[in-house]
């Protein structure tokens, strides 16, 4: 009998699933700011890495661009380790700015 974890994508997939939300987002804005993330961090996420950015990608893209950008208050349930990593990625790489 298989058991459920069976069931369950492999983190791989779940990875590369992620690419693929991250840079077909809607919005060019969101798809460079998330894309550019996602491609230099996706091959080493943690399970708990994947599914904290599954969680924060799930929010409308007009809040998720403010929260990401400063342009808007972040709710305390969005506000976390992986929320900061994004604002990280794209301050400490200017590279991977949008403009």
């Amino acid at each position: 009998m298989l058991s459920n974890d069976s069931a369950a994508p492999s983190l791989d997939a779940r990875r590369r699933k992620l690419v693929f939300r991250c840079w077909h987002r809607g919005t060019r804005e969101m798809d460079l700011l998330l894309g550019r993330f996602i491609d230099a961090h996706a091959a080493a996420m943690s399970d708990d890495e994947v599914e904290a950015l599954e969680y924060l990608i799930a929010a409308p893209d007009p809040e998720l661009f403010g929260w990401i950008t400063g342009g808007k208050a972040v709710p305390a349930n969005y506000d976390t380790p992986m929320l900061e990593a994004i604002r990280a990625y794209h301050r400490d790489n200017p590279a991977a700015k949008t403009t």
